[in-house]
């Protein structure tokens, strides 16, 4: 028999699957960019000076070193992004979002918003949404990641 915490772990995870691809196929059918472009996109709009070096905006999205690198080629041919070196370390990029790329964010936000609200916030009481949003900012702490009150609001 599983235990509570393997079966909360696979609901997790199983939540996770379906809302984001409840969110990407919203998204696509509005005309906005993907999930995973969005991800990518709203992590630089919430970084000081809306910049990352590629590894912080590798560790802070669900994309790995090499992915990120093609990601962050394909955003820049987009116009989403540009990428620029670091005077001080030839061997350090950051990705930088752009006007274009603020601009994919404002308009996808309201799709984006609307599925969070219909197939994630009404499935919960306000006191379940504090003591979920708590665990999960417990969880994410205790695993090194940023914890301060990053509540995803309308982008730029």
């Amino acid at each position: 028999m599983p235990r509570p915490r393997q079966v909360a772990w696979r609901l997790f995870l199983q939540a996770h699957a379906l809302l984001t691809k409840r969110v990407d196929a919203a998204l696509l059918a509005d005309g906005c960019i993907s999930f995973d472009t969005y991800d990518v996109l709203i992590t630089l709009a919430e970084a000081p000076e809306q910049r990352l070096r590629m590894s912080e905006l590798a560790g802070a999205t669900f994309f790995s070193n090499s992915g990120i690198s093609r990601r962050v080629a394909r955003l820049e041919k987009e116009g989403l992004l540009v990428r620029e070196g670091c005077a001080n370390d030839g061997r350090v990029s950051y990705a930088v979002l752009t006007t274009r790329g603020r601009e994919a964010l404002r308009n996808a936000w309201p799709v984006y918003e609307r599925v969070i609200e219909e197939d994630f916030g009404k499935a919960m009481e306000a006191t379940e949404t504090r003591d979920l949003a708590r665990i999960l900012k417990t969880i994410v702490g205790r695993l090194g990641g940023a914890t301060g009150d990053e509540t995803e609001k309308p982008p730029l």
